[in-house]
């Protein structure tokens, strides 16, 4: 007998089910809320003085070299799928109802192994970031990975669950600039407001996501929002709610200069564009708050978030923006059709 092919066919079972688990449509939530957080502190580096941005000025940083970005961009991107097994894990319960063919439910994927899989690259990141990024930068990574803890038992106590999840990504925005390079100033009151709406407009991504685990969280007790509240109230919450972001981005920029820097025209499209998706997300969920549909409308949902992420980006890198606005919506649909399994 072959052990040593029995052991590797092991392994490649192991990490291809891993990776399955990681549901990798979800990586664009937090790489391109990173990349807001990169493409920023380029910005910044390659300026030559104030640009029009709140208290915006250069002090020391330099151009991220190539391999420190793609790196980062990577460990954002990852984030996701690493963070997902630990919220996989803490929600078991939950999923045994929800999604009863999860690998992690199924017994396909070993429960604690995959845990300790996560933390051995939660420690990498960390040690990486550490030792040749920026030490800065730990505090958000940090700071994001206790509150994918915190989350699965925020969440049964309403908007908090929304509010925790919200800041968590922001985590990644903050980690792409922090990781970028050194500093002088680490908060302006256009990266404070950039922090929030990034929270704003995930905390609203993963309100939608709750319909489709009502009749899971509310058996196991996780009071969220949608089962707070029903699914025939939560159907007008949905219309109402997909205006958020918009109004909060509208408020602060004409109401409070939260976001000094002029606006150009491919912004301005690409707004449009991403307000359709958002509104559009609210009318699938009040049409379809229960059943088959409420699964499959969550790439619209994907899309609604990733592609408002990427419009930010536009405010001050127009190309860049609108590229990664085409890739968000191309990759998230084309990621979430190869996972058309409700229960998984």
């Amino acid at each position: 007998m072959n052990y040593s092919r029995i052991y590797q066919n092991s392994i490649y079972r192991f990490l291809k089910v891993y990776i399955k688990s990681m549901r990798l449509y979800y990586s664009f939530v937090t790489g391109i809320a990173g990349w807001i957080g990169v493409a920023f502190y380029q910005y910044i580096a390659t300026s030559e003085g104030p640009r029009g941005t709140s208290n915006m000025i250069k002090t020391i940083e330099t151009p991220t070299q190539l391999d420190k970005k793609l790196l980062i961009l990577f460990i954002l991107f990852l984030a996701w799928g690493i963070n997902q097994i630990i919220n996989d894990f803490l929600g078991y319960k939950e999923d045994k109802i929800n999604a009863p063919m999860r690998p992690m439910v199924s017994g396909e994927l070993s429960r604690y192994k995959a845990l300790i899989l996560s933390m051995f690259l939660m420690l990498l990141i960390l040690l990486v970031t550490w030792f040749y990024l920026e030490p800065i930068a730990v505090i958000p990574l940090v700071i994001g990975a206790s509150l994918n803890v915190i989350y699965e038992y925020a969440k049964g106590y309403g908007i908090w669950g929304n509010i925790s999840f919200g800041v968590m990504i922001s985590m990644c925005g903050l980690f792409g600039f922090f990781a970028s390079g050194p500093m002088e100033i680490y908060f302006t009151r256009s990266r404070v407001s950039a922090l929030i709406f990034i929270a704003v407009i995930n905390g609203l991504m993963t309100y939608y996501t709750y319909f489709k685990d009502y009749m899971g969280d509310k058996l196991t007790g996780k009071k969220t929002i949608v089962v707070k509240f029903g699914l025939e109230k939560n159907k007008i919450i949905a219309i109402i709610a997909s205006f958020l972001p918009s109004i909060f981005f509208l408020t602060g920029y004409f109401g409070f200069g939260a976001f000094q820097i002029e606006l150009n025209n491919i912004f301005i499209i690409l707004g449009f564009m991403t307000i359709f998706l958002q509104v559009w997300t609210g009318v699938l969920y009040y049409r379809n708050p229960r059943g088959e549909m409420t699964y499959y409308s969550l790439v619209t949902n994907f899309r609604a978030c990733t592609c408002g992420q990427a419009t930010i980006i536009a405010l001050f890198n127009p190309t860049l923006g609108l590229i990664l606005f085409l890739m968000s919506y191309v990759f998230v649909g084309f990621l979430f059709n190869l996972h058309t399994n409700i229960k998984a």
